[in-house]
């Protein structure tokens, strides 16, 4: 598979990743053994970018993507984030963000634990704390790196403003956030920013948590424990007005004898060679199915038509709750 560059610090990785935080939550019951063998269908398939955090379960996912990867540990970049208070044994164990320089150095010694690994390739700090200077955080994770713990810094869901400050102190390889068809929010201020600062774009949830599949109609067909049911752009009235979007990518994959998933994903991967998409999933059959997207080649007046879906859709991304975590 094609190779990309994130940041300037010669992180390469291949033109698409894989979510991980789905085999252990939020899309029903987890499958370790159908996980790792996804896993290790993807590093075949020549894959080699995969995406957790100590959140993910939490811990178990970390757990689960060091299994995988053990033995075939060479040449894979293995991301992971840090930065919530974790209370594991709460049905709501996100207890808030810490981004003290204590928190980081003990997260990057878990996470490593957990993985298995003597080095963690890119360590993304997963939300940012509003009572810590991002400096100090980022100076945190600088002497990581100083010390061999981690290889590139990056960042989750953080405003233009932060990101300077952040890759004054240093350089910032990459920044995840959720960006696909149906989610545009950083196309104003962020994506330049990006640009500018020479900066990769890791977007995940680039399916629109499936519904940009085509194949979830709302959250009334999805198992209860499904965190889906909950999400407002699944509910009913959205659900019904965010068909029109997926109609419109049906149009043009059927004319590439391709599913609406590829379609998105090419869409992603023609916003630049600095955009790295980590599409999430545990079957087999549909990490194929998306590694399929990077042979496609949309022509220019196609992503154009594309481009103007975001302003089409209905309900908030998050609860308030969940988006009183990103800045915009």
């Amino acid at each position: 598979m094609q190779q990309r560059k994130l940041g300037t610090e010669g992180l390469a990785v291949s033109a698409l990743g894989l979510g991980c935080m789905g085999m252990s939550q939020s899309y029903g019951k987890g499958d370790d053994a159908a996980s790792i063998a996804t896993i290790h269908r993807a590093l075949d398939l020549g894959l080699d970018f995969f995406d957790t955090a100590e959140v993910y379960g939490p811990y178990v996912n970390e757990e689960l993507v060091g299994r995988a990867l053990r033995g075939r540990r060479d040449g894979v970049v293995v991301a992971t984030k840090f930065g919530f208070k974790i209370n594991p044994d709460s049905p709501s164990p996100i207890a808030g963000v810490d981004g003290s320089p204590r928190n980081v150095k003990r997260a990057a010694d878990a996470s490593l634990a957990r993985l298995g690994i003597e080095t963690i390739d890119l360590f993304y700090q997963h939300r940012r704390d509003p009572n810590v200077p991002i400096e100090e955080t980022v100076g945190a994770l600088a002497e990581l790196v100083a010390a061999g713990k981690i290889r590139f810094v990056g960042l989750s869901e953080v405003g233009a403003q932060t990101l300077r400050r952040a890759h004054a102190v240093h350089p910032i390889s990459a920044l995840q956030s959720e960006y696909s068809l149906w989610e545009r929010g950083l196309e104003a201020d962020i994506l330049p920013a990006l640009r500018e600062l020479q900066i990769g774009l890791v977007p995940y949830s680039p399916l629109g948590r499936g519904f940009l599949t085509g194949k979830v109609a709302s959250n009334a067909t999805l198992p209860e424990d499904d965190y889906r049911r909950k999400d407002p752009r699944f509910g009913p009235d959205n659900a019904r007005k965010n068909a029109a979007i997926v109609a419109r990518v049906k149009a043009i994959a059927s004319s590439y004898d391709a599913t609406p998933a590829q379609i998105a994903l090419a869409w992603l991967l023609a916003k630049g060679h600095d955009v790295v998409p980590i599409p999430g999933t545990k079957r087999v059959g549909y990490l194929e199915e998306n590694i399929g997207a990077a042979d496609i080649t949309l022509s220019a007046a196609e992503v154009e038509q594309l481009d103007t879906l975001g302003a089409n859709t209905a309900g908030p991304r998050y609860s308030a709750a969940a988006m009183s975590m990103v800045e915009r």
